[in-house]
């Protein structure tokens, strides 16, 4: 002798993950067992996702900034060969100076010798 809310119950299988034989789709019991993720595995598989994408990209950026600092190295030394180049230049042009004040004197000193 059952209830009329028992029999009922039987008839929808309310509450009852347990697929009614017969009916179209045939899942396996472990597709019947199968659990679905919660909410926050769903939000901790995002995060995990979201942060090995950051950390590739933190690689990239230390990467890029490790080739930058050589350029920039680079571009120092580049720097410091011109502002030699420079210093010799202004050195060689200095002592031509004097040279040429030298040879004005001299030339200046033989004028007035021969005066």
């Amino acid at each position: 002798m059952t209830t009329p809310e028992y029999n009922e119950w039987c008839i929808r299988r309310i509450n009852d993950n347990i697929p009614m034989p017969g009916q179209g789709d045939s899942l396996s019991i472990e597709e019947n067992l199968r659990v679905l993720p919660s909410e926050l595995e769903i939000i901790k598989q995002d995060f995990e996702k979201r942060n090995a994408e950051l950390e590739k990209k933190i690689e990239q950026l230390e990467e890029e900034k490790m080739h930058l600092g050589l350029d920039m190295d680079v571009q120092k030394l580049e720097t410091e060969k011109l502002r030699k180049g420079k210093n010799k230049a202004e050195e060689i042009w200095t002592k031509r100076s004097r040279l040429m004040d030298v040879k004005r004197n001299s030339e200046w000193f033989r004028r007035k010798m021969e005066l």
